[in-house]
């Protein structure tokens, strides 16, 4: 399972300041992207998270010069939620140095554009689910008959063409046993964004299978370190003895 360090971007800066040398009063903190990334990058983090806020909330990309500082700081991809819910926007992200996309729930219900985006972005794509049985019964969908599980509606996505998914919880601890069912079902990549708080739940979630942890604050502000978090999340679990 890979760790994924996730930068929120707003007005071209991580909404979360960055200070590894925090508890011995060392270094000095940063709230530049490019300089968050590249620190991560050179603790061997193979893949950077980005949220773009203001993209989320306008429904286009609103922090691409930060994207491009990052791309040009960094050699490895670039991950971006957030205002690339259609073809154009995820084009625009591309060319900002972007090299994967996260698309929200709502592009399930409009099949023409996740098409679109898929001849766009490919294997590249992904798109965020909040896997909690209430929130898909809540969600507002349009269609008349809207999928009433998480299995019916990954199991739809799979079959439109979608090979990887990010799976929020609104900050809860993720459900393990539903995480270990869709790995098991699914032939495709499941990434897990937060909702993980110490070393023990790195532990747990590994061992479910899932792809990667992507991980924002409690990274940039130490409660959780990245290396030793990889080292944990690359370890294979120990099975019972007799």
């Amino acid at each position: 399972m890979q760790i994924i360090p996730s930068i929120d971007l707003e007005r071209g800066r991580s909404r979360t300041v960055f200070w590894p040398g925090a508890a011995a009063g060392i270094g000095a903190p940063t709230d530049r992207p490019d300089r968050i990334a590249e620190r991560f990058v050179a603790m061997g983090a193979k893949v950077i998270h980005l949220v773009d806020f203001e993209g989320a909330r306008t429904g286009s990309p609103g922090n691409l010069e930060a994207v491009g500082g990052v791309a040009a700081r960094v050699g490895v991809p670039l991950q971006l939620a957030g205002g690339v819910d259609s073809a154009d926007g995820i084009r625009l992200a591309f060319a900002a140095g972007a090299t994967r996309v996260v698309l929200t729930t709502a592009i399930a219900d409009r099949p023409d554009d996740l098409r679109a985006c898929l001849e766009v972005a490919g294997d590249w794509l992904a798109v965020g689910l909040d896997p909690r049985p209430d929130r898909i019964a809540a969600f507002p969908w349009r269609r008349a008959d809207p999928p009433r599980t998480v299995d019916a509606l990954v199991s739809e996505l799979v079959g439109a063409g979608v090979g990887r998914f990010v799976l929020s919880h609104g900050g809860a601890e993720p459900d393990l046993t539903r995480m270990a069912d869709l790995v098991r079902t699914y032939d495709v990549d499941f990434l897990v964004a937060g909702g993980v708080r110490d070393l023990d739940g790195v532990g747990r979630l590994r061992d479910t299978g899932v792809a990667g942890l992507i991980l924002g604050e409690a990274l940039l502000s130490g409660a959780i370190d990245f290396e030793t978090a990889s080292r944990t999340a690359s370890t294979t679990a120990q099975e019972p003895t007799a």
